[in-house]
């Protein structure tokens, strides 16, 4: 499995980083537009990620921006929602439901939101149910 993880914390990075190397290989970023970069060069090359792990706020580009440049990458490639990379963002907002709402629908859409501190048995849960891990 091909895992990207775009975070700005240093501690929540190296939590991710730490408990996903087990699953496959991480590339790490510290930003949208990094993780974004990474995404794309890597679909271009032919070596798509399998999961993002992307934290909603960074600096320079936040996590709800690169989630749309994303999608919007895969839908001019032709990639159908059933291809897609699974996407989980990462919060530690006080209602993440209330602010991811609005971006489950159409193209800006992720597949899941964890809150911080992450709980790594419900990631785990959720590598399982995309069919990532056995």
């Amino acid at each position: 499995m091909r895992i990207l993880i775009a975070e700005d914390d240093f501690t929540s990075r190296t939590l991710l980083r730490n408990f996903l190397s087990s699953y496959g290989e991480v590339d790490v970023t510290v930003n949208g537009a990094e993780a974004v970069e990474a995404y794309v060069m890597a679909i271009d090359e032919g070596y798509r990620y399998d999961l993002i792990c992307l934290d909603i706020m960074m600096p320079e580009m936040d996590g709800v921006s690169a989630l749309q440049k994303i999608r919007t990458k895969e839908k001019a490639m032709g990639i159908t929602p059933d291809e897609e990379v699974k996407i989980v963002m990462t919060t530690s907002l006080d209602a993440p439901k209330d602010v991811l709402d609005s971006y489950y629908r159409g193209l800006n859409r992720c597949n899941h939101y964890l809150t911080k501190p992450i709980d790594t048995r419900k990631l785990s849960a959720l590598l399982e149910s995309y069919g990532l891990v056995k």
